[in-house]
């Protein structure tokens, strides 16, 4: 029987998409102004991010200790809230649509590893969150997964599919509970 061998891992074909010192000065800047909880500062914020690339609506409201792996990966329309300590892991692009609440802890990830293979390979899917959708706390949304329109992913919920729209999920994996009804 085969084993994993990570002296095999290989992700030269994955592309930051950015040159080393944009990516490095990034880092920097990630660490000292988004991860950290003695920057509230949300105007400076979004606008080093739309320097670093990423395509903001208005009115977005990113809390402290907010991590973002790569701003020019990264798109938001209006009115959408990010709240403490969410991880935005992205390896590939994330569409985040308008009025979305994507509440404390939760994680947007668009990495994963191929446990088939031997040498563990990088896959790396896109995110996209439609509007009106809200992501509840400590809840983690996967690679290739849409949050279509109005859906719900509950506290502490895995999205490893689609959500379909004005639907609430819940639990790990998810699984449908109700319709949302918006009065």
């Amino acid at each position: 029987m085969k084993k994993v061998d990570l002296s095999k891992f290989d992700n030269s074909f994955f592309k930051v998409g950015a040159n080393f010192l944009k990516n490095s000065t990034w880092y920097f800047l990630n660490a000292i102004i988004f991860k950290s909880s003695f920057f509230p500062f949300y105007k400076l914020k979004i606008f080093l991010l739309k320097i670093f690339g990423s395509k903001i609506g208005n009115n977005v409201l990113i809390k402290p200790c907010v991590n973002i792996k790569y701003p020019w990966k990264l798109e938001i329309k209006n009115n959408v809230w990010i709240g403490e300590n969410v991880w935005i892991d992205n390896l590939d692009f994330i569409k985040i649509g308008n009025n979305v609440c994507i509440s404390q802890g939760a994680i947007l990830l668009c990495g994963n590893h191929n446990f088939k293979k031997e040498s563990f390979d990088l896959i790396t899917g896109k995110i996209i969150i439609e509007d009106g959708v809200w992501i509840g706390a400590k809840s983690f949304v996967c690679p290739n997964v849409i949050c279509f329109s109005h859906s719900v992913l509950s506290v502490n919920s895995v999205a490893n599919k689609n959500l379909k729209a004005y639907t609430i999920y819940q639990g790990n994996p998810v699984k449908e509970v109700r319709e949302r009804k918006i009065l």
